[in-house]
């Protein structure tokens, strides 16, 4: 694990962080013991967590793929970046449309001590950074950098990956979607994905403990819970459906996943 310059008090190496779990998951480099332990603990109660991580990935790039060709979308806002993991969200939408611009916004200072492989993107197009928390929507919205790389006045693909079920209730997690959603024009998207208890209760049980042990809070939704995120939207086809069963590709053989093995929810939808 390198620590790219960061101050030693920047980054707490004393204790998991889900970010980094992540990682873990995914089989990258940029994570601590503390969270390979972690990840440990959770992968003997859910032993196919690193698929998990593997289909919610591929569901963004064909989700992002589908925006930025079917869709037409030139500007993307993923927010919850995590640690970067290539191809990069800006990679996968410059592929199709190499004029796209990408805003990336993350409240943890490891990701910005990666920052500068996220701003790496085709002459044509724009990446920019943002540190801030997705708690505080306004302040993301008004930041600098997003301002002076998005028109706001035209369609942009909010992507909120893996990262509402770390907001509890209490933190109004629906209020947070709608009052970035209200920000965003008509026309623009709203791509999420989200951990569920609907396929195996009692394995949740158990990862949730995990995480909270490690004084990281988790909350699963049910199926109807993620969908009320996409409330006053046009949910595209298939609407609130499993990460595998959404437009996979030719050669994805979706129907060798069992929902047990993914328990999670993924959807796609537009503001009219």
């Amino acid at each position: 694990m390198t620590d790219y310059g960061l101050a030693p008090d920047q980054i707490d190496t004393t204790k998991p962080h889900s970010a980094r779990m992540y990682d873990y998951y995914l089989n990258g480099k940029d994570h601590y013991e503390v969270d390979a332990q972690a990840a440990a603990k959770v992968l003997g109660v859910y032993p196919t967590v690193k698929l998990n991580a593997r289909v919610n990935r591929g569901f963004i790039h064909r989700a992002t793929r589908w925006l930025a060709g079917e869709a037409g979308v030139r500007q993307f806002l993923d927010i919850g970046t995590g640690i970067p993991t290539e191809p990069n969200l800006h990679q996968v939408a410059q592929g199709v449309a190499p004029d796209a611009r990408v805003v990336y916004t993350d409240n943890d200072p490891i990701v910005l001590a990666y920052a500068q492989a996220l701003l790496n993107g085709t002459p044509e197009g724009r990446t920019a950074y943002v540190q801030a928390d997705v708690r505080e929507p306004r302040r993301i919205i008004n930041a600098g950098e997003l301002q002076e790389t998005l028109d706001l006045s035209k369609p942009v693909a909010m992507s909120v990956n893996a990262l509402f079920h770390f907001i509890p209730e209490e933190a109004k997690p629906y209020e947070i979607v709608r009052e970035l959603m209200d920000a965003l024009p008509s026309g623009s998207y709203l791509m999420l994905t989200h951990s569920t208890h609907d396929f195996s209760a009692e394995t949740w049980v158990k990862v949730i403990e995990i995480y909270k042990e490690s004084g990281i809070p988790f909350t699963t939704r049910s199926q109807s819970e993620v969908a009320g995120f996409f409330e006053g939207l046009e949910l595209v086809e298939p609407g609130v459906s499993e990460p595998q069963h959404w437009k996979p590709d030719a050669d994805d053989r979706p129907e060798d996943i069992r929902s047990a093995d993914i328990n999670m929810w993924a959807g796609v939808a537009r503001k009219p």
